[in-house]
């Protein structure tokens, strides 16, 4: 009991800290990790073990790729096309680069995609001289709802299908529908919610005729080197179940390549990697994992869905609004992790096929619900700031938290009017 109390105390006291950003989150994140491993709650074997290592090599694997890419122009060149694409207008910039961020984050992890559109949003918004802080939220909560169509779009996705034996085609024929729709919601909103800090003063405004987007391809050999290597790295991630290989090896071996054919630095190329998101999530992993060791989200979990009395829709009403909910506060890998068990005692005595989409569902959403809900939303905000533009826990929150709400209002429609 001793135990519950103090992981509770230390978990919610480093949440505290990573919401008053009044310590750097990664040091918060590290300090509620090392502190239940010395208060005994967790041994520092199990605390490491804990650490979800796909998940921090894929995103070490692909943060060294889009570093090569970004030594050939590549970036520039996709963000003066983007321009010229919405003729210049910030608004049609937004939602060209969120849609193509939603699409791609259905086929490619969203962590990858988000890791690859940044550079591309910041030299944008520099060329327009506005803000990128609602370019970047848009994209990152885009990338959270396209992620949600396919089993290789979102980590939790890829525990779920593996879970329920999920393929592919069945995954994107039940959550694709679903997240379209909620996309083509979000369009109009991303109007609303930024049209006030897109405004572009007239003696801003760029002439797009001048743009020359060939002449920023510096390096075109390393850059087809770099593509070809792309190109094999994103059929890997489609097909890796059948390869035996998680992403995170393709995403570390494609890597390795291209450093090595392109005859890169590696000291250059791994100095520019964003430590500090990693060692977020090391901290991140080793707190949640203490959380679920003494077993608080069980026992929440359990309470929660206790209260449907084996009702199938209740229960799937409820599994959608506890996962949006729970994934937003202690990010929706761990949650994900934690709720299959249950689910799968659940499916014992009702129907679990709806019960996997609404877990998938709710889990997805809910990772836009507030600044460390999913990988993509702390590896935009650490990008952000590295560039010297902060993404603080209450702006995220402001904008994440009302499309989640909507978001989850949609889903829940869905799968009642499909499933129950």
């Amino acid at each position: 009991m001793n135990h519950i109390w103090l992981a509770g105390s230390i978990f919610l006291f480093t949440f505290a800290l990573i919401v008053s950003e009044k310590i750097e989150r990664t040091i918060s994140a590290l300090l509620g990790g090392m502190a239940m491993i010395i208060f005994g709650i967790v041994s520092q074997d199990q605390a490491f073990h804990s650490i979800d290592w796909n998940v921090i090599f894929l995103l070490a694997g692909m943060m060294i790729i889009a570093n090569v890419l970004k030594e050939t122009g590549l970036f520039q060149w996709i963000a003066l096309k983007a321009v010229k694409m919405g003729k210049g207008d910030p608004m049609r910039i937004l939602i060209i680069l969120s849609l193509v961020t939603a699409v791609t984050s259905a086929f490619l992890d969203n962590v990858t995609i988000v890791i690859l559109i940044a550079p591309v949003t910041l030299f944008i918004a520099s060329t327009l001289g506005v803000s990128p802080i609602p370019f970047l939220i848009a994209e990152v909560l885009a990338s959270n709802i396209g992620g949600m169509a396919t089993l290789v779009g979102d980590p939790p996705n890829i525990l779920i299908g593996s879970a329920a034996n999920i393929d592919f085609l069945t995954f994107i024929a039940n959550m694709g529908p679903i997240s379209l729709i909620i996309m083509l919601a979000f369009i109009p909103a991303m109007m609303f919610m930024f049209k006030d800090e897109l405004k572009v003063n007239e003696d801003d405004v760029i002439d797009i005729d001048t743009l020359d987007t060939e002449s920023l391809i510096t390096d075109p050999v390393l850059l087809r080197k770099a593509l070809v290597v792309m190109t094999g790295v994103i059929i890997g991630f489609l097909v890796h179940g059948a390869l035996h290989l998680q992403p995170a090896t393709i995403a570390l071996t494609g890597a390795t390549i291209l450093m090595l054919w392109g005859r890169s630095d590696p000291h250059k190329m791994l100095q520019d990697v964003e430590w500090t998101t990693l060692f977020f999530f090391f901290g991140l992993f080793i707190a949640v994992e203490a959380v679920v060791e003494v077993g608080i989200i069980e026992e929440i979990a359990q309470k929660a869905l206790e209260l449907t009395g084996g009702d199938l829709p209740t229960t799937s009403m409820l599994l959608i609004w506890f996962s949006g909910i729970s994934s937003g506060i202690v990010d929706n890998i761990p949650y994900t992790a934690t709720m299959i068990p249950l689910v799968e005692s659940m499916g014992l005595v009702m129907p679990v096929d709806v019960l996997w989409w609404s877990l998938a569902l709710g889990a997805c959403l809910g990772g836009n619900f507030t600044l460390v809900g999913a990988a993509a939303n702390v590896v935009v905000a650490s990008l952000a700031e590295k560039s010297g533009h902060k993404i603080d826990f209450w702006t995220f929150f402001k904008y994440g938290a009302s499309t989640t709400v909507v978001s989850l209002a949609i889903g829940s429609a869905y799968i009642w009017l499909r499933y129950l």
